[in-house]
Formats: C-alpha cells, structure tokens, sequence
C-alpha cells in the first residue's frame, strides 16, 4: 500500500518566541530533521511543507529523500498548510500521515505501528495513537477519501474538527511509547525533550 507522510514545517511558531522551534539544536542535530529522519527510516514518501524560515528549514533537512511544497499563505494557519501538503501527494498514494514538525520522540517504529492497523482496515479507517485513557494524539493516518476534504482545509484549526465529524470511520492504536506523543511548544518543552534526551543515551 502506498503511504506518505506530509510533515508540517510551515509555522512561525509564536509561542516559543523569538527563534522558531523547528531550528532548536536537539541532539545534535535540528528538531525538525530528528522528525523528518524517524519518517523516512519508516519507508514512507515525505512531504515537507514550508512557510516561515523556507531557506532555513530547507537547510536543516539537506540530504534527506523528501521534497518540498510551500504554503505561500502559511501565515493563516496550520490548516492552509495540511492542504498545500495533501495536493501535493501523487495519484497513487493511498494514505497519508500529517505529522506536526514538533514530535522529537517520533519513531520509525511507532509510524509502522500505525501502518499496520491502517492496513487492517484495507487503507479505509483513519488511523492514529491514543494515550492509555484514550486520548487521540498525533500523527494521524488519513485514507485517500478524505484528501479532498483535508485538501480544502483553511485557517488555524487544522484537521481536528474533520476529525471529529468522522467518528464512525476511525481506528485507534494505543501506542506503548507515549514520549512519541510529546510536542514541543514553549522553551520549556526544549529543555525537557533535551534532559529526556540525555538520560536515554547515558
């Protein structure tokens, strides 16, 4: 089955201040790079769509097999930049995950996890990872159904209200490894993804 990811690199991330967090040194190497590796270690097409800091983001994912589809109108919000992600998708792909830039513990095994239940479903269910209570997380695997759905997505809110009126064709997989859940938004976040960061490679 055909699957890509549309990784989401667009915003200027206001809340964590003045530099944008998807440039922040995490390990070595930068944070939105961390994601777009763990991506395609699990063998899926990427891509990458880019607004704010373009040439930057660009930069920070050089060498990497992805390509690029910027949002011209990236500063309306996150859902202009999920449709400029999914028209971008070739005719044969048969599912997509939209991955927010901001899951430093985003693994290849936690995206082929969710392959797998997306395929039990024969590509037919929306698929995505739920924390022990249930609570739905991110990236979210979406059938090729709903693309032109998600493709006329404007605005701030993203996919979740779409998500919410598909009740009836959802799949969800609890994900064992809730760290793949954690997103950073302020500095703070950094600093605690880091000292994570450390204790697992001492």
């Amino acid at each position: 089955m055909n699957i890509a990811a549309v990784l989401l690199a667009a915003g200027a991330s206001k809340r964590f201040g003045e530099n944008n967090k998807l440039l922040s040194d995490l390990g070595g190497k930068p944070l939105i790079r961390r994601v777009a590796e763990a991506i395609v270690y699990s063998g899926v097409e990427i891509v990458v769509v880019t607004g704010c800091d373009r040439l930057l983001i660009e930069k920070a994912l050089e060498g990497l097999p992805l390509r690029f589809a910027h949002n011209l109108n990236w500063e309306s919000g996150m859902g202009s930049s999920i449709a400029v992600g999914v028209t971008a998708l070739g005719q044969q792909t048969q599912g997509a995950f939209v991955v927010p830039g901001d899951l430093p513990f985003l693994t290849s095994a936690v995206l082929k996890e969710l392959m797998a239940v997306f395929m039990e479903s024969r590509g037919d269910l929306i698929t995505y990872p739920t924390t022990s209570i249930g609570e739905q997380r991110n990236p979210v695997l979406w059938p090729r159904r709903f693309f032109s759905s998600l493709a006329s997505l404007s605005g701030s809110p993203g996919a979740k209200h779409l998500l919410q009126n598909c009740e009836d064709a959802q799949k969800h997989a609890h994900v064992f490894d809730e760290s793949a859940y954690i997103d950073i938004d302020v500095p703070a976040d950094l600093e605690a993804a880091r000292s994570r960061l450390n204790v697992a490679t001492l």
